[in-house]
Order: C-alpha cells, then sequence, then structure tokens
C-alpha cells in the first residue's frame, strides 16, 4: 500500500526545521517532534504526516464508534485527535461552556506522504498514487533555507476568562465538594485568550518548543485550525498487547543554581501533596486499564519518579497492562478516556463538577494527539501546555490547570497555573 525509502541524514535537527516548514503547504499536518528526550518507550525521534487521502470528523455522540470503523477499514497509518468532550460519547455527560475555538470534536486523516525520523535515519512512506514525488520531494527539502518569513502580526494581549479571585473562590467550591465527600481530586483549569489576533503559528511553534523542549511537542494544522503543543505527558501508548500510561501529577519550578535546583527536586518528591495527587490518579488509570486487560497483568512500572523539563519538574508514574490480541486498540481508548490526570476522581463525579465550575470548554485542550499504526498500535499525547488558534476567527487561547485535592491551597493552586503557562504567555507576548 505504500512505497518505502530511507534516506541518511547529515543533520538530523536542520532537516527536521526545514521539512515542517516545507510542510506548511498542506492543509493537514501533523508534526510529533520527541526533542530526543530520554525515555524508556519511544519509536521515533520525529514524525511528519501530511496531505490528506481519507478523513474522519465528528462531533462527540457516536465519535469512538465511528473511529473504530474508520481505523479497522483504514489498516494504514491514520493520525488525529480526541477532544476532551469526547467524554460525552461515554458518559451522560455535556459541554456547555464558552468556546471561541470551535475545533471538531473528533479528527483523524490518512496521509499521503509520511516521514519517520530516528537518528539519522529518514524513512519515507508514500501511498503509491504520490510514491514518483519522493526524489522530487526529498530534495526539495533538503535544499530549502531556514530562514524565517517576517511576521505581519501585531503583539498578543492576552486577557484572562476569570479573575484570581473568581479562580480562587471556584477552587473553594471545589474543596467544598471534596469535604463533603462527593469527590477526592479534581482537575480544574482557567483559559487565557486573545481576541481579534493573530500569529505566525510555524514561528510560534519553534518558540515554544525552543523554551520547553518537550517529549511530545505538536505542531498540528487542520486548514484553518492549529494547534502548537510543548507537551510533557503521554496519555497512552500500545505496543502488541501491552499498553503504557504515563500520568504526571506533581510540578516544581526549576532553579537556575545547580544545587537549588536539586533541592527543588528532593523537596518535590517528598512532598505529601504531590505524591497524593499521583497516587489517587495511578489509582484511576489502573482501574481504567483493568476494563480491557488481561487478569492479573495491570503493574506500576514506576511511581512517583521526577522528570525534569526546561521549565518545570515534573512527577510521572508508569502503568502498564496486558490485553487479548482480539481487543480493538479504540476500545483501549475509550475505556481510559478522558485521562485521569485531566478529570480527577471519582471520574464522572469529578468531571460533572468541572463542568460546572468551569466557564470555556476544553475542546482539544486536555484531549490527545497521536496516531494509529497500520498493525493497530498507537501513541498518543496529553495536550496541555498548547496554544490553540484558529486562524479564521482570529481567536487564540491557552488553558491552564491544576489538582485539587483536600490539601490545596487555593493562592498556591492559582502559582502553579501561572508557572505552568510561563512558556506560552512567553512566546505570545514576545512575538
Amino acid at each position: 500500500m505504500r512505497s518505502i525509502r530511507t534516506y541518511t541524514l547529515e543533520n538530523p535537527l536542520e532537516f527536521k526545521i526545514k521539512i515542517l516548514h516545507w510542510a506548511q503547504q498542506f492543509e493537514d499536518v501533523v508534526w510529533l517532534d520527541s526533542n530526543k528526550y530520554t525515555q524508556r518507550y519511544s519509536s521515533y525521534d520525529a514524525v511528519l504526516a501530511v496531505d490528506a487521502f481519507t478523513s474522519i470528523k465528528t462531533e462527540c455522540y457516536g465519535a469512538f464508534d465511528a473511529l473504530k470503523e474508520y481505523q479497522e477499514q483504514t489498516k494504514d497509518w491514520i493520525f488525529g485527535y480526541l477532544s476532551y468532550d469526547l467524554k460525552n460519547d461515554i458518559e451522560n455527560l455535556t459541554s456547555n461552556n464558552f468556546d471561541g475555538l470551535h475545533f471538531p470534536d473528533l479528527y483523524f486523516f490518512q496521509p499521503k506522504k509520511l516521514f519517520l525520523v530516528k537518528d539519522e535515519v529518514l524513512e519515507i512512506q508514500y501511498l503509491r498514487m504520490v510514491d514518483d514525488e519522493i526524489t522530487e520531494d526529498f530534495d526539495t527539502i533538503s535544499s530549502m533555507s531556514q530562514n524565517d518569513h517576517d511576521s505581519t502580526c501585531d503583539k498578543v494581549n492576552i486577557s484572562l476568562r476569570i479573575t484570581k479571585d473568581v479562580y480562587k473562590n471556584k477552587v473553594k467550591r471545589v474543596l467544598e465538594h471534596i469535604h463533603r465527600g462527593d469527590i477526592y481530586e479534581a482537575n480544574f483549569c482557567q483559559e487565557f485568550f486573545a481576541k481579534n489576533s493573530c500569529i505566525d503559528p510555524l514561528k510560534t511553534y519553534h518558540h515554544l518548543n525552543d523554551i520547553s523542549k518537550p517529549p511530545f511537542a505538536t505542531f498540528f494544522k487542520m486548514h484553518h485550525h492549529y494547534l502548537l503543543s510543548a507537551s510533557p505527558e503521554r496519555y497512552i501508548r500500545k505496543e502488541g498487547c501491552k499498553i503504557i500510561s504515563q500520568p504526571i501529577k506533581g510540578t516544581a519550578k526549576r532553579a537556575l543554581d545547580k544545587k537549588d535546583d536539586q533541592r527543588l527536586i528532593k523537596n518535590l518528591k517528598k512532598d505529601p501533596k504531590e505524591r497524593s495527587e499521583n497516587v489517587m490518579i495511578v489509582d484511576l488509570v489502573r482501574n481504567d486499564l483493568s476494563k480491557t486487560a488481561l487478569k492479573g497483568s495491570v503493574i506500576v512500572e514506576e511511581l512517583c519518579k521526577v522528570y525534569s523539563f526546561e521549565q518545570v519538574h515534573q512527577m510521572i508514574s508508569t502503568v502498564v497492562s496486558k490485553i487479548d490480541t482480539k481487543t480493538s486498540p479504540v476500545d483501549v481508548l475509550a475505556s481510559t478516556f478522558p485521562m485521569g490526570s485531566m478529570t480527577g476522581a471519582p471520574k464522572i463525579s469529578a468531571m460533572q463538577i468541572i463542568e460546572e465550575l468551569e466557564v470555556s470548554k476544553r475542546g482539544l485542550y486536555s484531549g490527545a494527539m497521536g496516531y494509529f499504526t497500520p498493525g493497530g498500535d498507537f501513541d498518543f499525547n496529553v495536550v496541555i501546555r498548547s496554544i490553540l488558534y484558529n486562524k479564521e476567527e482570529q481567536y487564540i487561547s491557552y488553558t491552564v490547570g491544576g489538582a485539587i485535592t483536600a490539601k490545596s491551597d487555593p493562592d498556591k493552586e492559582y502559582e502553579e497555573c501561572l508557572l505552568k503557562a510561563k512558556a506560552m504567555r512567553e512566546v505570545l507576548e514576545g512575538l
């Protein structure tokens, strides 16, 4: 079905910049970049999929059934996203909050042209209908200039959807639910936005990626919709019959001084609130994976390990399971979505409270972006630390949040939100 050709790259980093610039001519683009971040579960350093041959776009109701049919019929690489609001397809829930971005709830496409980078090796996979363009495309990409073009956009002025005082009052309401026993954790989020504004998506992505260098960076384009993501978090991955989920809960700032930075890591490891956040979500993930797992196969491989990124330290756990060969990969997604790190526990009650207290529709934020392979494996990130942009409507948005538990302090939770928002704000207001 696909013609495959391999090339040796003299300068992979330079090539990555060139190929993403080349990709801007297409209406459908998914770029996934690990930034060479050391991680146990990884297939490629970077992946580019462009130029849709077939696609599926739908709103939430019936979305997983439609995706399952599309994935089984295509039996090829497909790339796309699951928005947070697909929760309404799984449970009796709704999404009625304000939406300034208007992304479809689900979108996947089968690319005509696919590029896979690992170390110095580039593997190109083109559908047969366009495989006569491989050599020409590779030569064009290799000869491209890396110069940024000038942007005609003005500086972006960011507004808050809710004020600090309103945020703190809403956190107090979450705490009331916790103390009453309705839930024991909820991920509460707030939106920052700009109306009647424009950005250069590619330039913005490069800036965001350069200051964050995360393992799950994403540039996504679907006509006039863009996702520019510096996500550090994997939602879920399938390798044969093995399922891997890696929730993040627990955040600390970085320090320039090495000794101070090590002290912050040590403090994060021992922080009872941060550990409790992580352990609660690990329990939720274990429960979610058990819905499709073979009996006795759900294991916590790593609990509350601290990983360091350019902007923050994060506490990450790894939970794995085994599934039957007959289990549909889409069923694994449907039984674990949305990811526990972005909801709370118990999951349904937390999502109901989140919907009541948040004022913006999450949409693609706290959803997942990734791909299926022809053999049914998959890998999806969590859409956080991301800028979303509707070019046609000139609306720019980024959302941040954190886990509220019984020990949460509203002022400290707000400070954590600002810490997580730092990179996006710096990129947008510094343009």
